[in-house]
């Protein structure tokens, strides 16, 4: 006699424990970051606040990429960030050196820059 599937017990439904909870919302993912990372307490403070306002005004709040007006308000795709040009990956020096900095597209910024970072397109990284 055949069984029909849908009397099948599922044999992958374990496998999630064995790796560690994925973070389900963003919040939860920065959170995470937050606390293995140090460095990211630098981003919440008014010394970073200040050197993001005065990147964005100088670079006109145009996205330095692809010479988008960034006129939206975080999180829309056409809002500026300002991105580390060498990663700095915890490095002070770099990190607080204005012109280790850009004023990029949010779209950009998410998904081709955090690519090529993680690929290292651009080349070795110091």
């Amino acid at each position: 006699m055949a069984r029909k599937l849908s009397n099948l017990k599922p044999r992958i439904g374990g496998l999630g424990h064995r790796f560690g909870a994925a973070p389900e919302t963003e919040q939860q993912r920065n959170r995470n970051r937050d606390s293995s990372q140090a460095y990211r307490a630098w981003y919440k403070t008014a010394r970073w606040q200040k050197l993001r306002l005065r990147v964005i005004l100088r670079d006109r709040y145009t996205c330095q990429r692809t010479g988008a007006l960034l006129v939206g308000k975080h999180p829309a795709p056409d809002s500026p960030v300002v991105d580390h040009i060498r990663p700095h990956r915890g490095n002070e020096a770099l990190f607080w050196d204005e012109a280790n900095l850009q004023t990029i597209a949010k779209a950009h910024h998410d998904k081709i820059k955090q690519a090529e970072e993680a690929k290292d397109i651009k080349g070795v990284w110091y």
